[in-house]
């Protein structure tokens, strides 16, 4: 059981409330990420947020904070805080200042107390029509806040670019600084970090459902089985218990299955469960060892690790004919791909000869395109995408430990998720 199980390590809140105050925001304007070479990105001023009582000082400092970090990483924007403060009663002069700045938009905000809410008031103008494209309220307690200002991020991103925003998401993994790995979700700028398990034995291979469940490997009763956190209620249920070596691989889009790699065959093979009728359909049936597999945005293929041709290839298989087809042929070794949201490209790690360490590579659908995104940095493992098909989390051992790393898509701009004490492994993005 060891041996297979190193085959594939991986073959391997709130109170809420929001209103529109006086405007919907414009959605006919559409902002691109820009290269070397291209103009400048526009620039969002962002003067003080305004308080009222003492109490709401800190928390205008704080939600300015988070929101600043959050329209910085998402990269459509450039911000900028040298600039007139806000005043509505002098609202054409602050204008008229920021224009001066280059500024592109002004948000402002306005945070007040009431015991116990907060309420955040932004609001987003178009410096070139001095009108405004965003103006909403929203209200939660201390605890909340660091959320709200996400949601308000995402929702800001939406409203200007017509993109869905990524600062309202989270990133689970396993972390062994308990000495036993454990699984724990942290936001996706590093903070909030949470424990979810205490199963004291080895709980791997977190994966998100659509419908906000984590679906993971754990050795709770001295086997591995596949259990469901459920972040709303507050309960752990196990779905695939006492059947031999059961790895998640992924949770089907509609979020009715699951594929994982179960031994119940004479090899480690393939399997999809369903969760609505509890049926177990196998779906490769070759003389190899079959894992880490992930499902395509539609639903329709799966991509999978297979030995089946001598050393661990991504291979990619049809569910509905059961068509399969090698993605790499030449890789020494290759481990957990998965995925993008675009169905553009599927990432994984890999190694091109037994003496170089794992990187992450991607690959296209024809598997003409294999692209590295790492290099001389570590042992790099466990890729997963952002939902937006924009950025990479992954573990990487260049500082010495495991570490989660956040990287674009393109391999640039890597860097330190969170400085966690212990060992973190197996990352999944949610969506």
């Amino acid at each position: 059981m060891k041996k297979i199980l190193s085959c594939f390590s991986l073959l391997s809140v709130l109170c809420l409330t929001a209103f529109s105050a006086f405007c919907a925001p414009q959605t006919d304007v559409y902002i691109g990420i820009t290269s070397v070479g291209d103009k400048r990105l526009p620039t969002i001023g962002m003067p003080p947020f305004n308080f009222s009582g003492d109490k709401a000082q800190d928390a205008a400092v704080e939600v300015r904070d988070v929101m600043r970090g959050d329209l910085l990483f998402a990269r459509y924007f450039d911000v900028s805080e040298d600039g007139p403060d806000f005043n509505v009663k002098k609202l054409s002069e602050t204008l008229t200042g920021w224009a001066r700045a280059r500024a592109s938009y002004l948000l402002a905000g306005d945070i007040s107390y009431a015991d116990p809410y907060y309420t955040i008031k932004l609001y987003v103008y178009d410096i070139s029509t001095r009108q405004p494209v965003f103006a909403k309220a929203f209200k939660g307690t201390q605890s909340s806040l660091r959320r709200l200002s996400h949601i308000a991020s995402d929702q800001i991103v939406s409203a200007l670019t017509g993109k869905r925003g990524i600062a309202d998401t989270k990133i689970a993994f396993s972390n062994n600084s308990t000495r036993h790995k454990e699984i724990y979700v942290v936001d996706y700028d590093g903070a909030n970090l949470q424990k979810l398990t205490n199963d004291k034995s080895i709980a791997i291979l977190p994966r998100w459902s659509k419908d906000g469940r984590i679906f993971y490997t754990t050795y709770k009763y001295k086997n591995p089985d596949i259990f469901a956190i459920d972040l709303r209620g507050g309960k752990i249920a196990p779905i695939i218990i006492r059947g031999g070596l059961s790895l998640i691989g992924g949770v089907s889009p509609d979020g009715k299955a699951l594929a994982f790699t179960s031994s119940g065959g004479s090899n480690p093979s393939i399997y999809i469960y369903n969760l609505e009728t509890h049926a177990k359909t196998r779906i490769t049936n070759k003389a190899s060892v079959d894992g880490s597999p992930s499902y395509s945005p539609d639903g329709k293929y799966i991509t999978f690790v297979s030995n089946r041709a001598g050393n661990p290839q991504i291979y990619v298989m049809e569910l509905a004919t059961g068509n399969t087809r090698p993605l790499t042929k030449n890789f020494n070794w290759s481990d957990s791909p998965q995925w993008s949201p675009t169905g553009e490209w599927i990432v994984f790690s890999g190694r091109e000869s037994p003496y170089h360490p794992m990187d992450i590579f991607l690959v296209d659908l024809t598997g003409t395109q294999i692209r590295r995104l790492t290099t001389d940095a570590g042992s790099n493992e466990d890729p997963t995408w952002s939902p937006d098909g924009r950025f990479i989390a992954f573990t990487t051992t260049r500082n010495g430990k495991r570490q989660l790393y956040l990287m674009d898509m393109d391999g640039s701009a890597p860097h330190l998720l969170a400085d966690l004490k212990g060992d973190s492994f197996t990352p999944h993005w949610s969506f």
